[in-house]
């Protein structure tokens, strides 16, 4: 034991501060294992009365378990002397990091795939008028690309609309000439020419 406490020593480690470690880390288990049933029973009862489905129960169990660890663990870097208050912070920091990167990458992917699909169904063309109708925003379509609509405004001002609001809001086109394949069909049936579908 002198030998350990000596080494300890050695290499600047409490002795107090290994012992409360261990202390807390049995603690956190014992509470864990006897919490758990008791926890489960007491769930499993207020599921029954909110007729939620078992899965829940776990769930819930294994957060509220996780939770006891989760305070040990903070417990034992205070012992350590880890601010805990440093690592909130820092751990507040990387997920505001990812998070702006994550939505900023969602909203590439989600532009340039709404390119493809315009380009597919060719809603509008170029040299057509499309307003978006909750927006108000109206004008000539004069440029596409993989993230933008360009769109000239009757005051002469460019307006770069994204490409996935045409498949979140509503829009309508105006000037487009070209009938589409029922419209032309429609129009000969109503002239009374027959049409043979088989060309």
């Amino acid at each position: 034991m002198k030998d350990l406490a000596a080494w300890l020593a050695q290499h600047n480690v409490s002795v107090i501060a290994v012992l409360a470690t261990i202390g807390l880390v049995v603690g956190a288990f014992i509470l864990s294992y006897f919490l758990k049933r008791p926890l489960r029973d007491s769930l499993r009862r207020l599921a029954s009365r909110l007729r939620l489905p078992y899965e829940a129960v776990l769930t819930a169990t294994r957060w509220l378990i996780g939770a006891v660890w989760i305070i040990a663990a903070l417990v034992v870097l205070e012992i350590w002397g880890v601010s805990v208050g440093g690592l909130w912070t820092l751990l507040v920091s990387v997920a505001t990091i990812v998070g702006v990167g994550f939505l900023a990458t969602w909203t590439m992917i989600s532009n340039i795939t709404a390119s493809f699909f315009l380009a597919v169904w060719r809603p509008f063309r170029l040299g057509d008028t499309i307003e978006l109708i909750p927006e108000n925003l109206s004008g000539r379509v004069i440029d596409r690309n993989l993230m933008f609509v360009v769109v000239r405004e009757n005051s002469g001002s460019v307006i770069q609309i994204a490409n996935n609001l045409f498949f979140q809001k509503m829009f309508r086109v105006s000037g487009n000439s070209s009938k589409t394949l029922f419209e032309e069909l429609e129009s000969d049936t109503s002239s009374g020419r027959r049409i043979d579908p088989s060309g």
